[in-house]
């Protein structure tokens, strides 16, 4: 059984993977990292999350949704001590790009790496539209 998706495709990786991909009422956002549209990425965990959460709210867009609309996220970190060490700052600007507190379930998880190695985090969320 064939189903439809809506696709939105962008960034360096665009020939690779969508990074969001509708299907029905889902929306499945491709892990975020902190490499803003120009390329540019932070040295911080915190502020590598500011653009995680700034490119998720572009994807978001794309379907007419928003933060809101998110219902699930996973962090995939590089250093469980350095997000710990940090964790205010990082929960914060977690709930600055959600306008509060999340209403979302979460997990987070340690990996050995991300797809470059000078990042820190990646965030993948599902919404509901």
């Amino acid at each position: 059984m064939k189903i439809e998706k809506k696709t939105y495709r962008s960034g360096p990786f665009q020939d690779f993977f969508a990074e969001g991909t509708q299907v029905g009422n889902i929306l499945y956002l491709s892990g975020q990292v902190g490499i803003d549209r120009d390329g540019n990425t932070p040295t911080s965990i915190v502020d590598q999350t500011k653009v995680a959460y700034t490119n998720m709210q572009d994807i978001l867009s794309q379907f007419g949704a928003d933060m809101g609309n998110i219902v699930d996220e996973i962090f995939f970190v590089t250093g469980m001590n350095e997000l710990f060490g940090n964790i205010e700052d990082v929960y914060g600007a977690r709930e600055a790009a959600y306008g509060g507190t999340p209403e979302v379930c979460q997990t987070v998880v340690q990996v050995v790496a991300l797809v470059q190695q000078e990042l820190k985090i990646e965030i993948k969320c599902i919404a509901h539209l």
